[in-house]
């Protein structure tokens, strides 16, 4: 799939979320000349951004208003891994069309695949012969080099670095400025922490942190992933 899944005008999107992370996916959408989709405006689940304006365009409702508004598509601008990841099964099961939201300074090599719902900030830069899953953050400033495996719903945070041949298992988080040396795999819904170095493999469900890293504890439901 393509860097952008639809293009033109008449294309109506919804950005769900309207808070720091939501502010940034439209202002990538802004950056980009012309713009690929009309910003029809934000949903928020929080009551005290209802109807302020944010970048010139109004919070509309709650998420749950979403299928009153009209629409052609939506962006899941949630960082937060599980909440992002929830909003994304429910909206899929709803026939929502999700976008992706690129920078026009990121570099992404022409072979690169990526799926739907993800967002490539400012300054990120991925390498050839790398997947990128479904409804993921590349946040501003990481790069993933040659033929990396990024799985669903994983949030690479600001200043990440990975190396070739990395994987990255579904619904985790790499912290901000973390180093996963190349070759390495992070588990499932697993939490690398920030300025960490990875020089082994991080099992599943574990809050990784130190140089180099090592287990801290096994991730647990109240987890921010």
């Amino acid at each position: 799939m393509g860097l952008f899944m639809m293009k033109g005008e008449q294309n109506n999107l919804i950005i769900i979320g309207a808070g720091g992370h939501g502010q940034v996916a439209a202002s990538i959408l802004f950056a980009n000349s012309p713009h690929p989709y009309h910003l029809v405006g934000f949903l928020d689940d929080n009551p005290s951004l209802i109807a302020k304006s944010i970048l010139g365009k109004k919070v509309l409702g709650t998420v749950a208003e979403l299928p009153e508004i009209k629409h052609d598509c939506v962006f899941i601008a949630v960082g937060e891994n599980n909440d992002r990841t929830s909003l994304y099964h429910n909206l899929s099961s709803k026939g929502e069309k999700f976008v992706n939201l690129v920078h026009p300074d990121a570099i992404i090599a022409s072979d690169v695949e990526i799926g739907q719902g993800v967002i490539a900030c400012a300054g990120v830069v991925i390498n050839t012969g790398t997947k990128i899953g479904n409804n993921v953050i590349l946040n501003t400033g990481c790069t993933i080099d040659h033929h990396n495996r990024i799985d669903d719903h994983v949030h690479i945070a600001p200043g990440a670095h990975l190396g070739g041949d990395v994987r990255v298992g579904m619904g985790s988080l790499v912290g901000m400025g973390a180093i996963i040396t190349p070759q390495n795999v992070i588990g499932e819904r697993s939490i690398v922490g920030a300025g960490a170095v990875v020089r082994k493999d991080i099992a599943d469900s574990i809050l990784a942190a130190g140089v180099p890293a090592e287990k801290i504890r096994d991730v647990t439901e109240e987890d921010h992933l």
